[in-house]
């Protein structure tokens, strides 16, 4: 073998050498990275109301605190102090999971014209208009989930308010597991966005 193929052997193996180590550095980076646990939230199938197929109706994004605009699930310590969840998060921003969860909800029920969200052109009748005041574990006393949702049904040719209404629901969570607080914030959340569906097709 000639020497300078013997020399260009050597620095390739030289080089092999040293991109393993950096590769196992690299992989064992990857490997220990924290990961949160990310929880969805569930839409009721059905709608008792009666059916309003002639009406179209958009759903807003809801407005929230900024406590609760995000990702976090929030845990209520005492009435001033709020922490978050640890090793857990939503699988998107909260409004935006409630307004899809919503749009779902109303479509399961199968009793409306349509339904839109803002953006897809649809020729609405009517707006749901919501302000997300509770989402969260309450901690003091027993621990139990809570959702709070207003709502107003805006008359969307002269911007009236139809109708307007405060549902609210609590769920003891029955453990101290992420996985159990999440199963209670969404069966709290089922059965308002279910009460918000039956009272919207009655009030429209």
């Amino acid at each position: 073998m000639a020497v300078s193929d013997m020399l260009a052997r050597r620095s390739r193996i030289a080089k092999a050498a040293m991109a393993l180590p950096l590769l196992a550095l690299v992989l064992a980076g990857c490997g220990t990275s924290a990961k949160n646990d990310t929880f969805d939230l569930s839409a009721p199938v059905t709608g008792t109301g009666p059916a309003a197929k002639r009406a179209q109706i958009l759903v807003q994004q809801p407005t929230a605190l900024q406590a609760l605009n995000s990702e976090q699930i929030v845990i209520r310590v005492s009435g001033s102090e709020i922490q978050y969840l640890a090793k857990a998060q939503w699988s998107d921003k909260l409004p935006r999971m409630v307004q899809a969860k919503l749009v779902e909800a109303y479509e399961n029920s199968g009793k409306l014209g349509g339904v839109g969200v803002p953006g897809q052109g649809l020729a609405i009748d009517y707006q749901v208009v919501t302000d997300i005041r509770s989402f969260e574990i309450s901690a003091g006393g027993g621990s139990r989930a809570v959702v709070e949702i207003s709502a107003k049904i805006l008359n969307d040719r002269n911007g009236t308010v139809r109708a307007q209404k405060v549902f609210s629901q609590t769920v003891p969570t029955g453990g101290g597991s992420n996985e159990a607080f999440v199963k209670a914030l969404d069966r709290a959340f089922s059965s308002v966005s279910s009460e918000i569906v039956n009272w919207t097709l009655q009030s429209i």
